[in-house]
């Protein structure tokens, strides 16, 4: 079994400290509730990284016995917007915060949701449409 040192204990303290950091409220946010019944929760995208070293020097036998210890740390942390869930009246849309789609292909992507949700939309009236002729030639 490997004997515990201040370098592990260094990292381990700075790995559970990370953790903390990287928890869902991190990623998911907490949602924002509007006073005309919208709802937006904000998502994210966490980077993290942790590199760190040492080393134990100048052990001698009488004067000190565990050596000097010499170390250096680094965490970064890098929290980026990405989108909103918006929650209306029962239907949820992604609104992203990223810069505009560069090409045709992603614009294609983007649009993609938005087209559907039209022409489902016009489908369901056609339909009512054609119920309520329906109906109509019934009486």
């Amino acid at each position: 079994m490997e004997k515990n040192n201040p370098i592990s204990d260094l990292m381990q303290e700075s790995m559970a400290k990370l953790r903390e950091l990287a928890d869902t409220n991190s990623i998911v946010g907490q949602p924002i509730h509007t006073p005309d019944g919208v709802t937006l929760i904000p998502i994210s995208r966490v980077s993290m990284g942790m590199g760190g070293g040492g080393a134990i020097f100048g052990k001698k036998q009488n004067a000190n016995p565990e050596g000097n210890l010499g170390s250096g740390l680094g965490v970064g942390v890098h929290i980026d917007p990405v989108a909103f869930l918006i929650v209306k009246d029962g239907f949820t849309r992604v609104m992203p915060v990223a810069a505009p789609p560069m090409n045709t292909v992603d614009r294609v992507i983007e649009m993609t949701p938005e087209v559907i949700d039209r022409v489902t939309g016009f489908i369901e009236k056609q339909q009512e449409k054609k119920k309520a002729e329906t109906a109509e030639e019934e009486c």
